[in-house]
This record gives structure tokens, C-alpha cells and sequence, in this order.
């Protein structure tokens, strides 16, 4: 239960539908480490302790058993390190993905298990179908499209969608708040939280350097070592602060001018460079996915069709999805994807159906 409408319209829906239910948060991140020393510290909207005390509420209103659990500690090793050494590494990290693979479906489903529950229940936009005849699970997008939520949840193993529910699935947002209403909920007309919740000011950059030498153990003064910008060629056009400071596709924030609009079209973490060019050197035809979970089939042999998205906002792209002796993924679009950023989820999907997905890598040679 995060305290927003949509975790606490699902928990409302399944005790109108009779089920027992248990209501737990998650203590991810303290707030207090997001100022620097003397200053007050900035809370987002989500994970803050207003959030854990709307959460309450929801859980009295409803007359269920409602417990705030510390996962500080497994945040901090699953989610933030990763985050931290994934830009450091001149990649874009997903950590919402890892957020709800890793900790929502796998901590907490530890935690069911403790309290012998059957199932975790929450407020995510997507839906969960078993097929009788095999028995297998299958993972669709939420009736809503426009809130949907499945790319999030590509990583979940079969024994996990199998314990997963998702009560707002065939909802839209509108229903859900009308709900929340009827139910009498507080929270029925609370506003979403769109940042990333350990980082609610949205400075990265700044939150990597305060954070990496207790997180990751390194030596501040060591890690963010200022380096040249160049393009293609290689010839160097200015300096940069650091490369944590920049994402594939970025424009803003670069200080230089060209005769046209420069974009990062690259980052060389061991040369500790980034690359720049005009946009339309942005675009690729081709990318290579590690680490691939599958859904919809144990595994893959051969090449298979899907619509493909390279981030949660961007629109599916038709490609071949075709597998390779090492275990990774080729994936061959039919049109060139603007930014395609290692580091980031890539999600495969069927019609409504997510069949699998797994992680961009840096790109080879021949892409």
C-alpha cells in the first residue's frame, strides 16, 4: 500500500469481494538523506510518511490489519546502487522495473509467506489470465492503455504471477477514483506521484554525488572525473562535469552550440566521453537485449514478431526478436527507434499480451 488511490481502491475492492486481507508498506528509502547537511530534507509523493499515514487511514476506514515493513536496507543493495552505478556507467537505469520485480514480488512475497497469505494484491494497471489446459500464466496490459503498467512488471517469474493480483486491471482511472468515493476514502481524489520517490527533486546527477561514496563505497573525490565532449569524428567541442550527468538523447544542459541542434548521441564510460551529434544520428535500426525473462514461453529458438518498447512512454515498434548463443537478444526494428538507451527495459508484446522483455546493452559494431 503506498497511500494513493490506487493501492487503496484495490484493497477496498477485494474486501467488498470477501477476501481476508493484510495491508502492508514499504519503509524504501529515508527521506531525511535527500538534504544536504542542515538542510530540510524534500519528500516526494510517494514513499513519504504521509504517504504511510494515508495508508493507515485507508486500512482503519476498511477494518483490515495494516503493518509498515523496513526494506530500507534491500532498496538501498537491489535498486539504488544499481541506479547509481548504472549512470556512472554511462547507462539509463530503469528503477521502477527493478522496484516492483525485486521488491513487491519478491520481498513482500517473502513476507506473505510469513503471515500465510495466499497472494500479494496491488494497485497496478495491468492483468493476470492462467490457461486451464497448461496451467501457465499470462501477463496483458490493462484495459485502461493509458494507465497502463505491464512494462514494469516484464520481470515476473510464473511463481510469481501465479500469487499476483491485480483488482484494477479491467478498470479505468475514472472508476477507480469513483470507487475510492464510494467507499469513502480520502485519498480518492490524491494526485499521482510521477517522479522517482528517492529522488523526488528529479537531480539525478546531484543525487548520485551525495550518495555514491555511502552506497557504493567509493571515493567521491575519485568518481565523477570531468572529460571531454566530442562528436562522431572524435574531434572535442568542450568539457563535461561528469557523465552521470547525461542520457542518451539529451539536448538540454550540454553548454555548446553548433550550427544545428546537438543531442548525446553516445557515452563511452572507460574513455570518459560523451558523444554528440544532430538527431537524426539518434536513430537505430537494431539493439541487443540481455538478460531476457520470458512469460508467455519457457524459451525461444528462433526469431519471433513482436512490438517492442525501448521505455515506458514510448510508442511499440515492430521488430524481430531473435535469439543469440550467448543468451542475449538481437532485435531488428522495421523503422529506426529514436534513443534507444542501454540500460533501460526493453518489453516485448503481442496484440495486449507481454511475452517477455529484458535489458538494452551498449551497442556492438554492427548496430
Amino acid at each position: 500500500m503506498s497511500g494513493g488511490v490506487d493501492s487503496s481502491t484495490a484493497a477496498a475492492i477485494l474486501r467488498q469481494e470477501g477476501y481476508d486481507i493484510i495491508g502492508f508498506s514499504m519503509q524504501l528509502w529515508d527521506q531525511r538523506r535527500n538534504g544536504a547537511a542542515g538542510a530540510e530534507a524534500r519528500s516526494g509523493r510517494c514513499c513519504s510518511i504521509d504517504d504511510l499515514y494515508d495508508a493507515r487511514t485507508v486500512a482503519a476506514r476498511l477494518r483490515f490489519p495494516y503493518y509498515v515493513v523496513n526494506f530500507q536496507k534491500e532498496f538501498e543493495e537491489d535498486v539504488v546502487r544499481t541506479f547509481i552505478d548504472s549512470y556512472r556507467s554511462g547507462e539509463t537505469p530503469s528503477p521502477c522495473v527493478l522496484c516492483n520485480s525485486h521488491m513487491k514480488f519478491d520481498h513482500l512475497l517473502r513476507m506473505a509467506d510469513e503471515v500465510e497469505a495466499s497472494h500479494v494484491a496491488t494497485g497496478h494497471y495491468a492483468r493476470v489470465a492462467r490457461d486451464a489446459e497448461t496451467g501457465w500464466y499470462s501477463l496483458f496490459k490493462a484495459r485502461d492503455l493509458g494507465k497502463d503498467q505491464s512494462y514494469f512488471l516484464f520481470g515476473l517469474s510464473q511463481e510469481q504471477l501465479a500469487r499476483a493480483i491485480f483488482p484494477l486491471g479491467e478498470l479505468e482511472k475514472r472508476q477507480v477514483r469513483e470507487i475510492a468515493r464510494q467507499h469513502g476514502l480520502e485519498v480518492a481524489d490524491k494526485a499521482e506521484s510521477q517522479e522517482i520517490c528517492f529522488v523526488p527533486d528529479g537531480d539525478y546527477a546531484k543525487f548520485i554525488e551525495r550518495h555514491y561514496a555511502e552506497v557504493c563505497g567509493g571515493d567521491a573525490s575519485k568518481g565523477f572525473q570531468p572529460g571531454e565532449i566530442v562528436d562522431g569524428q572524435g574531434r572535442s567541442l568542450g568539457t563535461h562535469p561528469g557523465i552521470h550527468h547525461y542520457t542518451i538523447g539529451q539536448r538540454r544542459g550540454l553548454g555548446i552550440a553548433g550550427s544545428s541542434p546537438l543531442y548525446v548521441i553516445g557515452l563511452e564510460p572507460q574513455k570518459n566521453r560523451v558523444v554528440v551529434g544532430e538527431r537524426s544520428l539518434l536513430g537505430r535500426k537494431s539493439c541487443r537485449v540481455l538478460r531476457p525473462n520470458w512469460i508467455a514461453w519457457k524459451a525461444v529458438s528462433s526469431p519471433i514478431r513482436a512490438s517492442v518498447k525501448i521505455r515506458s512512454r514510448h510508442p511499440e515498434a515492430a521488430a524481430f526478436v531473435s535469439p543469440l548463443d550467448d543468451g542475449s537478444l538481437r532485435i531488428e526494428f522495421d523503422s529506426p527507434q529514436m534513443a534507444i538507451s542501454p540500460g533501460q527495459a526493453a518489453v516485448f508484446y503481442q496484440g495486449d499480451q507481454v511475452v517477455g522483455g529484458g535489458w538494452i546493452g551498449r551497442y556492438s559494431n554492427d548496430e
